[in-house]
């Protein structure tokens, strides 16, 4: 089995949530949130932050850290094993722009019900739960101040 390790972003612009869409030659299919792997030399934050800009072409900050997803797929070469550190993320603006060479051809910023509904998985659907729950809590304490 092969380990591997992604980073990413749930980035919130005025109470808003970044999804992308993605249409991998009609196999894989769906809303997600940026995420990739750790290059070398790199930290989780840098990591997360660089998907984040070349995913989406969002420029955002970390605000705290979310947590860490697992989950399992299988390759030609057999079974990956990968951990995905996700980062609560406050964007810039509105502006987005999906990377059509990792084949995402749609991005917006979606209110939370409408995002957990779109999210392709479960495992998304929870990260993007528990970020939500600590920009409101930061939010209602005036912690809360980039935008």
């Amino acid at each position: 089995m092969k380990e591997a390790v992604s980073c990413g972003g749930v980035v919130i612009f005025r109470g808003k949530i970044l999804l992308l869409y993605k249409n991998y030659k009609n196999r894989y299919e769906g809303w997600v949130l940026p995420k990739g792997t750790v290059e070398e030399g790199e930290t989780h934050e840098q990591t997360a932050l660089r998907e984040v800009k070349e995913e989406s072409g969002v420029d955002a900050d970390i605000v705290s850290y979310v947590g860490k997803s697992n989950y399992r797929f299988t390759v030609p070469e057999g079974i990956v094993d990968k951990d995905v550190h996700w980062y609560l993320m406050a964007a810039h603006s509105y502006q987005s722009k999906p990377q059509q060479e990792e084949y995402f051809f749609d991005s917006g910023y979606y209110k939370f019900h409408e995002a957990y509904h779109l999210l392709k998985f479960a495992n998304e659907k929870q990260i993007v739960e528990d970020a939500y729950h600590t920009f409101q809590r930061l939010r209602k304490n005036n912690l809360w101040t980039k935008q």
